[in-house]
């Protein structure tokens, strides 16, 4: 072989030498399965700069979806997580071919980076529910695999659209993603059909109907027709006032019927005046508000409630005769009308409420409560008077009807009359006294005339003959006095110088005991018992 060849031969083998020790310095490993199709020297420039690391204007210029959404800056690759790092310093090549490019801890990624925040129920799904090529719509993403991007956030996306396209598809203006029944976000006030009055507590399925079609339930929501009340309402008056509810009812409450045009019920046989202003309608309405109705006599609709204790001859007068509309508990039965009856009212009685007589038990009562004051007053004397002078307890006999106080009996009728201050007393004085517990006792029969049977004897007995002391020798009714004390019908007679003193000069106290009284029977008259 000449030398010029042979030199020639080497230069190419020490070429091809060469180029394979570069190749091996280039290329630490093989390429993962995604990149294997870049395996070659002749591709190194794909991802590398002559001379310099892989950089992200390479890596974009093949992943376009990724630099789609850092353009529009969307996505998990523009979060503070990942803006301005590399993309070899999460993704790293020539690790072999089984290499995991893409190396996500899904028990604690922080979805939040994505831009886009999982609810309370989301939360609880597993990736692959959601990243699922089914909810990609991209095609070209939709053939990948395992790829998180092409997934929409909006609820149709993965959500049956359970309302058929009948409302708006941006769900979360109504709903609330971590509680998505009932619709809380929902404002009916923002709806053709506000919620006045009752409606506002009216369940939703009560007008927005659920149906089942197809085996799905669906709730209807619009095109629900409100126009009239009777498109939701019954019409219990069967037409026959109109079909414009409002001209006598409001959405407040469809018992009480307000004053309309066209409609005045004091233009009817019957005014409604008084309590009937408020009655509900139905009270006298039963079966219908077109049919007549009897309304002559008060017990047409009311029950009598006295059950027939007025009347005459089986026939009662009406409710009208004693009350009136304003109400039951007002009266027109008058004091005069009351004194034309069997127990005309005089004194103390025309005070007295009707209740206090004709109501003592649960019902009212006139008829039978009797006329004696037995029949309403308790007998206080219980048979200490004798019957002569109390005949059938009858109270009149002594008492009035102004007041009990008052006293009109005859006490000279008695054995014993009243004279001078006894007129004056009550009869308490005499007749009532208090036992040794206190109880007051009555007495007025068998009581003794002696004075000192009701007055105490402040002689203790000195004038008392057989055990009695006569006060009436020297008192009288009048007063206690000793008028007709003379001293010269006494044991001593008066004379002289006598005459002129003082009855104290010769009656001192006396004290015996714990009593001490004034001494009037001396028992010797010899001077010096007096005089020194």
């Amino acid at each position: 072989m000449p030398d010029k060849t042979r030199k020639m031969a080497l230069v190419i083998i020490a070429s091809f030498l060469s180029l394979f020790n570069v190749a091996a310095q280039i290329s630490p490993g093989d390429l993962s399965g995604p990149h294997a199709n870049l395996e070659g020297i002749s591709n190194c420039t794909q991802c590398h700069v002559l001379g310099d690391k892989p950089t992200n204007e390479k890596c974009l210029k093949c992943h376009t979806e990724i630099q789609q959404r850092i353009s529009q800056k969307k996505g998990y690759h523009v979060s503070a997580e990942v803006k301005g790092k590399q993309c070899s310093a999460c993704h790293s090549e020539h690790n072999g071919k089984k290499f995991q490019l893409i190396r996500l801890d899904i028990n604690t990624f922080n979805h939040n980076l994505t831009g886009y925040s999982l609810s309370v129920p989301h939360a609880k799904k597993g990736c692959k529910d959601c990243h699922n090529p089914k909810f990609i719509s991209d095609s070209k993403l939709k053939t990948k695999k395992k790829t998180y991007l092409g997934t929409g956030t909006a609820c149709l996306t993965c959500h049956t659209d359970y309302h058929r396209k009948t409302l708006s598809t941006a769900c979360l203006n109504c709903h609330n993603p971590d509680a998505f029944v009932p619709a809380t976000k929902f404002n009916h006030a923002n709806a053709k059909f506000l919620l006045l009055g009752k409606h506002r507590t009216v369940e939703c399925s009560k007008c927005h109907i659920v149906e089942v079609t197809e085996g799905k339930k669906f709730q209807q929501f619009r095109g629900i027709q409100y126009a009239s009340c009777t498109n939701c309402h019954k019409d219990p008056h069967e037409n026959k006032f109109g079909q414009n509810c409002r001209q006598c009812h409001s959405e407040e409450s469809f018992q009480v019927v307000k004053g309309i045009a066209g409609f005045d019920h004091n233009r009817t046989n019957f005014k409604l005046e008084g309590k009937h202003a408020s009655v509900n309608c139905k009270l006298c309405h039963k079966t219908s508000f077109t049919d007549p109705l009897r309304h002559e006599r008060c017990t047409d609709c009311h029950t009598d409630y006295h059950n027939k204790q007025f009347s005459k001859h089986g026939v009662s007068p009406d409710c009208s005769a004693c009350h009136t509309v304003k109400g039951f508990s007002v009266s027109l039965y008058s004091l005069e009308k009351h004194n034309l009856g069997t127990f005309p009212l005089k004194g103390s009685h025309m005070a007295v409420p009707c209740n206090e007589c004709h109501k003592k038990q649960e019902k009212w009562n006139f008829k039978g409560i009797g006329i004696n004051c037995k029949d309403c007053h308790k007998d206080i004397h219980q048979n200490t008077i004798q019957a002569k002078y109390y005949p059938e307890v009858n109270c009149r006999v002594c008492h009035t009807e102004n007041r009990w106080s008052e006293v009109s009996f005859n006490h000279s009728a008695t054995a014993f009359s009243l004279a001078g201050a006894h007129t004056r007393q009550e009869c308490r004085a005499c007749h009532y006294s208090k036992d040794s517990n206190g109880k007051m006792l009555q007495r007025f029969s068998g009581l003794a005339r002696n004075c000192s049977n009701c007055h105490t004897d402040n002689h203790y007995n000195q004038f008392a003959k057989n055990g009695i002391t006569n006060c009436e020798e020297c008192h009288n009714a009048e007063s206690w006095k000793a008028t007709g004390f003379d001293h010269n019908k006494t044991a001593f007679k008066l004379d002289g110088q006598h005459i002129k003193l003082p009855c104290a000069k010769c009656h001192t106290p006396q004290k015996e005991g714990s009593v001490i009284y004034i001494r009037y029977k001396i028992k010797e008259f010899r001077c010096e018992s007096c005089h020194s």
